[in-house]
């Protein structure tokens, strides 16, 4: 299992989890580092955790 997380742009803002089931897409899921997502944030078992992430 790939563990994931996504830096935010804005200032100040926590890094938030993301787990390879929660990114949209066929195949094998996962991010390149510096690439541009789009996410909702929802709140987890352990915190904020990212879902429906989606390459820009």
């Amino acid at each position: 299992m790939r563990l994931e997380v996504i830096a935010r742009d804005e200032a100040g803002a926590p890094d938030v989890f993301v787990h390879y089931s929660a990114i949209d897409g066929h195949g094998y899921r996962t991010l390149e580092e510096g690439q541009a997502v789009e996410f909702e944030i929802t709140e987890g078992a352990k915190g904020p955790q990212a879902t429906n992430v989606r390459a820009r």
